[in-house]
């Protein structure tokens, strides 16, 4: 008997996408290899890893990472059509070993983005891996556009939160999908502790804005300690610009993912319980690939008796 041609559809949700690691790790690991990976923003970037076989520098990164290495990668700039340019975490990939191109690999892949004029569905299965990925994790008011083909390319999850479909088209007969945002929604608002006016060296510990501000040149990190509080807190009953954000986001992507699962199911859905990752934590990679590593096992016995049968 052989088993079916499998698909692995990793979701979009920022700084929870860690826990991609840790699911295709414990995949891995219970034998389960899988044929098609098709990912969506983070999921792209996770996925990528994998099939270019850099997962595992990838998860040392992210367990060791705190924001004084990621920091260095936001490369702030306002003029771009968002607030971080992206081509930092560009290099950051090359550097990794995540840039062949697509169509060189040994295990089909495909990218999510979306077309920011037409708001058609944009399947990246083609050229350097790298751009490919920094088109799909072009989060609308984080992330600067990508151009490509002559087209301006956006994050995936505002289409496909879950490309389910994508695996589906790539041939998957079986297909496991991992959904990073069914527990989002209601998410309290998180208060951050304001900067000091002037002295953004002497925030809180703790704040948002001190751990972004640590390790950046000087004069970023003035213009941020100035703009930071603004960003994060309009008063005190107010939610900040990243609390907007991150819940918009959130609500967008829960009602999107569940349309898109209900007309085109998976055959097992990992959820792995995040709901307390905020929207960049990414230096909490630890926990949240744990988290994965956890989901993954608790779904195990339902995958495998479902391939088997």
């Amino acid at each position: 008997m052989t088993r079916p041609r499998i698909g692995l559809a990793l979701g979009s949700g920022s700084a929870r996408g860690w826990s991609h690691i840790g699911v295709i790790e414990g995949l891995l690991d219970a034998g389960i290899r899988p044929d098609v990976v098709c990912g969506t923003s983070i999921g792209a970037l996770v996925g990528g890893a994998h099939v270019c076989g850099r997962l595992g520098e990838l998860r040392a990164w992210a367990e060791a990472a705190t924001w004084r290495e990621i920091a260095p990668l936001l490369d702030v700039r306002l003029t771009g059509g968002g607030l971080i340019d992206g081509s930092r975490i560009q290099d950051f990939l090359k550097g990794l070993g995540v840039s062949s191109p697509i169509e060189t690999l040994g295990v089909p892949f495909a990218a999510v983005a979306t077309d920011l004029a037409s708001g058609r569905e944009i399947w990246i299965r083609e050229g350097a891996i790298d751009d490919a990925i920094r088109a799909s994790i072009a989060m609308p008011g984080i992330f600067s556009p990508a151009r490509r083909d002559g087209r301006w390319l956006v994050d995936g999850g505002l289409v496909n939160p879950v490309p389910v479909s994508v695996c589906r088209a790539f041939g998957a007969e079986f297909i496991i999908a991992v959904n990073l945002n069914g527990d989002l929604v209601g998410r309290r608002f998180t208060r951050e502790t304001e900067l000091p006016p002037g002295r953004p060296e002497r925030a809180a510990e703790g704040s948002a804005v001190a751990r972004l501000l640590d390790g950046m040149p000087e004069g970023l990190r003035q213009f941020v300690g100035e703009m930071g509080p603004k960003l994060l807190r309009q008063g005190p009953e107010t939610p900040g610009y990243f609390d907007v954000l991150a819940n918009s986001i959130n609500i967008m992507q829960d009602q999107i993912t569940r349309t898109r699962l209900a007309g085109e199911p998976p055959h097992v859905v990992v959820l792995p319980r995040l709901r307390d990752v905020g929207l960049l934590e990414f230096q909490r990679g630890a926990e949240v690939i744990a988290e994965g590593r956890a989901s993954i096992e608790a779904a195990l016995p339902n995958i495998i008796r479902q391939i088997e049968r």
